[in-house]
């Protein structure tokens, strides 16, 4: 029996008995942010689930942390096939949990994907790379950064927000200047660091060698990329449409960059659940 602690929450916008699109949220990130979905989901019939996953145990990993979301996704659904999506470093997780989910997974997007940094010299050219460099090389010190952030996120918001948007390229810099972007994200940082060992959990997996486990992916995938990307550079959805062994297909957007290519695909990835569904 799941001990409480062991439960994961989710929020769920769109059409309440829809086709189930399962998201997976970025790192920096929370389930609260899906509700850009929730139109969409609507005039297209789709059920949008995304999980908390700073709801579980941050003491779950590895494994054991990717098939207990993809048994959480199996019992939600009656073990009928659902569709996912995931963004940034959500990417990272729904491939991992896709792989546990023993082909139940029917469709696949990726939007603004971080690949694996094992697979090439990917991480020179992401706007983050002192914070993943800081998490491989200095574990300890990542964490107690990561609950300096948490610090920041409860009492100045606004100062954490700025920080991780000072780099924005492309029509980012527009969103970040955008009262409702702002007011979204910031509640999404505060969701996230309340438990920024969940933060760390997830880092942490990001930063080990992964690109082995692509070649056993076999799902359809479309993966979604601004070409102004400077926190997953284009580079790396060129690398996972080569690596995936399954029918994959990838759409750039220009002058768009991280947030702004997920603004725009997700339209697009609900038009085409209406289509197939």
């Amino acid at each position: 029996m799941r001990s409480l602690k062991q439960i994961v929450e989710y929020h769920q916008f769109g059409a309440a008995d829809g086709h189930p699109v399962i998201n997976f949220h970025g790192t920096p990130g929370s389930a609260e942010e899906c509700q850009v979905f929730d139109r969409y989901g609507k005039e297209n019939n789709l059920s949008i689930i995304c999980y908390d996953r700073s709801t579980l145990d941050p003491q779950l990993e590895g494994v054991a942390y990717y098939q207990h979301i993809a048994d959480e996704i199996t019992d939600k659904g009656a073990g009928k096939p659902v569709d996912s999506v995931g963004f940034s470093m959500g990417a990272f997780i729904a491939l991992q949990v896709c792989q546990a989910m023993n082909g139940k997974v029917r469709g696949l997007h990726l939007v603004s994907a971080a690949a694996p940094l094992d697979a090439d010299n990917f991480i020179d050219l992401m706007a983050g790379k002192a914070v993943f460099r800081l998490a491989q090389n200095n574990p300890f010190t990542f964490l107690l950064l990561a609950r300096l952030q948490g610090c920041l996120a409860r009492i100045f918001p606004g100062l954490l927000f700025r920080m991780l948007f000072s780099s924005a390229t492309g029509e980012d810099k527009t969103l970040v200047a955008d009262k409702t972007f702002r007011a979204t994200i910031i509640r999404g940082l505060k969701t996230c660091f309340r438990h920024p060992q969940a933060y760390v959990r997830d880092i942490k997996a990001y930063i080990q060698p992964w690109k082995e486990s692509l070649p056993d992916i076999t799902v359809s995938t479309t993966i979604w990329h601004g070409a102004e990307d400077n926190w997953s550079p284009v580079a790396m959805a060129e690398y996972l449409e080569s690596a995936l062994s399954g029918w994959a297909s990838t759409e750039v957007f220009n002058d768009l960059s991280h947030y702004s290519c997920l603004y725009r695909a997700i339209p697009e990835i609900c038009r085409q659940g209406e289509s197939i569904y």
